[in-house]
């Protein structure tokens, strides 16, 4: 099931740091981000073979997640906290606040074979 996990901080007069490192179980082989973006719904799929780690680096967002026995909707609202979806995560990032920045870590290079659109049965 997707999780999230706290990322290491630093704060002090300078500014705030938040480190990556040794965060993620899988080899980052992909990074995008997602922003401006209106009032739609991103995602709506699951992968067969792709890890992701999501971080809303500015603004806000949600993420629903069903992982076809438990429905949880995760609010990204602080680059300190980052959500981890397995492949088996059927999510939708909804709600992006207007200056919203989602940036995502994936496990493998884009491959459209790879996702699966349809919704389990148990629907979000």
């Amino acid at each position: 099931m997707a999780h999230i996990i706290n990322l290491t901080t630093f704060k002090d007069t300078r500014g705030i740091l938040t480190v990556l490192d040794k965060v993620v179980d899988f080899e980052i082989k992909r990074l995008f981000y997602i922003y401006a973006v209106d009032n739609s719904d991103r995602g709506g799929h699951r992968h067969h073979n792709t890890y992701q780690a999501a971080i809303c680096i500015q603004g806000s967002c949600q993420i629903t997640n069903n992982n076809g026995k438990k429905t949880e909707v995760f609010d990204l609202d602080s680059p300190e906290k980052c959500l981890i979806l397995k492949p088996e995560d059927w999510h939708i990032m909804h709600d992006f606040s207007t200056d919203a920045i989602l940036l995502v870590l994936a496990s493998t290079a884009f491959d459209p074979k790879d996702y699966i659109y349809e919704p389990y049965d148990n629907p979000i």
